[in-house]
């Protein structure tokens, strides 16, 4: 199978931030998730006072709660390097994201409309989502007089005065009109910022969940003896998940096979896709440790191979000196 190239393959982090292991970074990021999931049982508690919300808010608030406990269960296994736990913590920060993303992409829009609704007379448009509850509580929107444009018509009055009566246009809420406002693009490159640090977030682990995969299945096959000339281990990991392993047992066996599946050759691509797996943490490579003489080694490869020296002759004595 043809390898695709480097620039193309998902990026491998083997430190956070260049200053920690991948399990402390993992752990770190785990700690931010359940604070930022805790913002759930306020809303929930807001819902308790009296405050109305949209259907999207108060499904954002139920999975919030959702998040946390599912955050709070998996993650004593990342010191523990459990390999279904430590995928499935992968695949959940990832959608999670994916799901955070569309919240985030939703509000801000609808925010950006109630900061346009404040340079006109007009409220929130009700296809925002969440905008009835923005536009109530926001408290700038739908001013009592401000217009986009004022006219005035005027026509001829008895004797020498005019009679002129002034009229505002109104602008409707739009994203272009909010954008041009001075403090929403700060705001976009901002949440732009956020959106990339949490994409790093996922790739780190990520990585540590492949970590964990490739480490239980050569712990688990220490008893093979790797005699490979390159001092490195198999190209490639066995699934850990496999059919008739201890671990592709049930239900959780079928969830594995299933979230190996998808993007296999990432989660057990050897030494043959990515070089730097050699020496991660030396968890990759076979310690193996001889105690004969110097020789041992290539003497054995040898003999394993059929070129080592030949066999003395059967009846071949050595004269008495």
């Amino acid at each position: 199978m043809l390898s695709l190239p480097r620039w193309v393959r998902v990026p491998r982090p083997r430190t956070f931030l260049y200053l920690m292991t991948l399990r402390t970074g993992t752990e770190m990021i785990s700690l931010s998730m359940i604070f930022n999931k805790v913002t759930g049982f306020y809303g929930l508690l807001a819902v308790l006072a009296g405050l109305k919300l949209s259907p999207l808010q108060l499904s954002m608030y139920i999975y919030s709660v959702a998040a946390l406990a599912l955050t709070a269960f998996l993650m004593p296994h990342i010191r523990k390097q459990t390999p279904f736990q430590c995928l499935a913590l992968a695949w959940f920060y990832l959608f999670d994201t994916i799901i955070n993303t569309a919240f985030t992409t939703a509000f801000a829009v609808t925010w950006l409309l109630a900061v346009s609704a404040d340079q006109s007379n007009k409220g929130i448009p009700s296809a925002a989502p969440g905008g009835s509850t923005i536009d109530e509580t926001a408290g700038f929107t739908s001013p009592k007089f401000n217009v986009s444009a004022v006219n005035v018509i005027a026509s001829p009055a008895s004797g020498a005065g005019q009679d002129a009566v002034a009229y505002g246009t109104a602008a409707g809420a739009t994203l272009e009109q909010s954008i041009g406002i001075e403090e929403s693009v700060p705001s976009i490159i901002v949440v732009g910022i956020l959106t990339l640090i949490r994409v790093y977030f996922i790739l780190v682990v990520m990585a540590y969940a492949r970590q964990v995969l490739r480490q239980n299945m050569y712990s688990a096959s220490s008893t093979k003896l790797h005699l490979n000339t390159d001092g490195s281990t198999d190209a490639r990991a066995e699934n850990p998940f496999a059919i008739g392993s201890p671990q592709g047992q049930g239900w959780k066996g079928k969830l594995g096979r299933l979230m190996v599946k998808v993007g296999e050759g990432y989660w057990l691509g050897g030494q043959v896709d990515e070089a730097w797996v050699k020496g991660l943490d030396g968890r990759f490579k076979t310690q193996r440790t001889f105690n004969g003489p110097p020789g041992t080694i290539e003497r054995e490869r040898r003999a394993r191979s059929g070129t080592g020296p030949p066999v003395p002759a059967k009846g071949l004595g050595i004269g008495k000196l």
